[in-house]
């Protein structure tokens, strides 16, 4: 068996659409690579040199102002592609928040095996796609929302995004969902535009009125899902 065959984020990844043969081949030009929390796997305004496919883990995708502060921009869950195609620099850094998993390719020799597989080509548009979708309704969500509404969004976000490989989890059917959170307090705050205190205030009301539970710093039970969704707007 190649290590496709055997990948938790096969039916889920951009390779989904490859048969058998097609798999074996993409299988030769990647590798797969275990990279550590706060390691980089790509660097912001550098030559895009290579992509990767999440297959475990969490990263973040950040950028850095002109004063040197860093603003997160985005975050890559398993199953997820990052990395420029087709392109020739980088807009953003993709560093690793927790222990991950990768899947990486040399991006010459993926773009010519895109090239000649139009199936992929597709996927890769279908994910475009669906990250413009998200970073509109991100922009909505910076732009507009008021901090609970900013906080509960996150939270029903990483609920679902988190999900083990295979899991139709339904909050209604499953009741209260425990999470851990790849992020700090801070961390959470820059993501959503917030300060800590506001971030940690909103955490203390939701908890109080009994929308979550906090066991630890980094682990959140949601209790109340109509009420988050409500929350969230």
């Amino acid at each position: 068996m190649s290590n496709c065959d055997l990948c938790v984020v096969r039916n889920r990844a951009i390779c989904s659409s490859l048969d058998a043969k097609e798999l074996e081949a993409l299988n030769a030009i990647g590798r797969t690579r275990t990279i550590q929390p706060g390691e980089s796997l790509i660097w912001e305004g550098e030559d895009s040199v290579l992509v990767a496919n999440v297959i475990d883990g969490v990263l973040k995708l950040s950028t850095n102002t002109e004063d040197g502060r860093e603003q997160i921009v985005g975050v890559v869950y398993p199953s997820d592609f990052i990395g420029r195609p087709f392109g020739g620099t980088t807009g953003h850094g993709a560093t690793a928040l927790t222990e991950a998993t990768v899947c990486v390719f040399s991006r010459r020799d993926f773009d010519a095996f895109a090239r000649e597989h139009p199936a992929l080509e597709h996927k890769l548009l279908e994910r475009t796609l669906g990250e413009l979708d998200r970073t509109r309704r991100w922009m909505l969500l910076l732009g507009r929302k008021s901090a609970s509404e900013k906080l509960a969004s996150f939270l029903l976000e990483m609920a679902e995004r988190l999900q083990p490989p295979g899991c139709a989890w339904n909050f209604e059917d499953a009741g209260p969902r425990r999470i851990t959170l790849p992020f700090s307090r801070q961390q959470i705050a820059d993501v959503l535009g917030l300060t800590i205190e506001t971030v940690s205030r909103q955490f203390t009301r939701f908890k109080n009125e009994r929308l979550i539970d906090l066991p630890s710093r980094r682990d959140v039970i949601l209790l109340d899902h109509e009420a988050l969704t409500a929350e969230a707007g």
